[in-house]
């Protein structure tokens, strides 16, 4: 079993897989669009990622404000959500993506990628922070069960 992330923006979407064991997140790749609101080419490639891969769970980042709010991109976000949902017949979770972005320049800053090229890579780098921080979630509720479980 593996997990999709996915950081969905307007032109991009950024791609994550997890290992088998759901440890890790690794980028796979950035997909392009002409047209906003062109979906049909996004969603078929996903899906074919989703067989390659084997996944079993997509997590979504939700592009909330700072201040917690949702703003007109959580809108169009939420469509996608549903779409994907029902191309792909695979849970979608929602994950607060809320600074993943400047993370993945900051990572990318430190690793010596100058600032021209960083916007090449940033999408895919945040889906890995969005993924990664779910599968971190999702691993700490497995050893509190585990521990609750020993009691």
């Amino acid at each position: 079993m593996r997990i999709m992330g996915l950081d969905f923006g307007a032109k991009t979407v950024g791609v994550a897989i997890s290992d088998p064991l759901l440890v890790t997140a690794q980028g796979i790749e950035i997909i392009r669009r002409k047209d906003e609101n062109k979906l049909r080419q996004t969603l078929a490639r996903i899906e074919e990622l989703i067989l390659a891969y084997q996944v079993e769970e997509i997590v979504l980042g939700l592009p909330k404000n700072m201040n917690d709010t949702l703003g007109a991109r959580v809108e169009l976000t939420n469509e996608f959500k549903e779409k994907l949902e029902r191309r792909t017949g695979l849970p979608v979770h929602m994950w607060d993506e809320r600074l993943t972005t400047v993370a993945a320049d900051k990572a990318m800053m430190e690793a010596g990628i100058r600032r021209e090229n960083r916007k090449e890579y940033v999408d895919k780098i945040a889906a890995v922070f969005i993924l990664q921080g779910y599968l971190d979630l999702r691993s700490r509720k497995k050893q509190e069960e585990v521990s609750d479980w020993k009691k």
